[in-house]
């Protein structure tokens, strides 16, 4: 009789979502976690990193109902952070260049658990477009992140045109106090549509949710 390997058991950790509050458990990855991740580093390549990011936690987060692809970047950035923490290692080891000459290079030790988000007090999805309507935003998602690169600084024609993409892409609903419009019953020709109708101030307000988003 072949008697089967032992089963190891895994710890699990809990930690809450930036965006939403809500609490998860979590497990650290495994090793054929952490190989697809090391093989989609050395590929250089942001999408199939992103990929290997929400693949890993898709399977590390024990918790159901968990959708990886409506995370925000932030949320995904911390619940990574918090796996790879328990996974590999609390401290990470960075060396990293002084600013004062931008030339010496200084050993650094950083302890994740002290990694937190940061919270502008400037924040708020919700923009107020005039005395009656309130435009509501999402925080985009991983995939935004990589094809967007959150640019608004450019101001060539090719990036007015991702901003635009990006900030259409954001948009939950517009509302008043007796009415409300949902994005998901737009198309994508009729969002951008309606954010060329509105005057500069009303953009500059959506501009800075996504700079000074957590």
């Amino acid at each position: 009789i072949i008697m089967p390997l032992p089963q190891i058991s895994t710890p699990t950790y809990e930690l809450t979502i930036p965006s939403s509050k809500k609490k998860i458990k979590y497990r650290p990855f495994l090793v054929r976690e952490e190989k697809i991740l090391i093989l989609a580093l050395e590929s250089e390549n942001e999408k199939q990193i992103a990929d290997a990011i929400k693949s890993t936690l898709k399977s590390c987060i024990i918790t159901r109902g968990i959708k990886i692809d409506s995370l925000s970047t932030f949320d995904i950035e911390y619940i990574f952070l918090n796996i790879r923490g328990k996974s590999v290692g609390e401290s990470i080891d960075l060396i990293i260049t002084c600013p004062d000459d931008g030339k010496t290079k200084v050993e650094t030790k950083v302890y994740i658990d002290e990694i937190k988000v940061k919270i502008d007090d400037k924040h708020s999805p919700d923009i107020k477009l005039d005395d009656s309507l309130t435009l509501r935003m999402r925080y985009p998602a991983i995939d935004e992140f990589v094809k967007n690169n959150f640019d608004f600084k450019g101001e060539n024609e090719e990036t007015i045109e991702q901003s635009f993409e990006l900030i259409a892409s954001c948009i939950d609903v517009v509302y008043s106090q007796d009415e409300s419009w949902a994005a998901s019953d737009c198309t994508k020709k009729e969002l951008n549509d309606w954010l060329g109708s509105l005057d500069s101030r009303q953009f500059k307000e959506i501009e800075l949710f996504f700079q000074t988003m957590p």
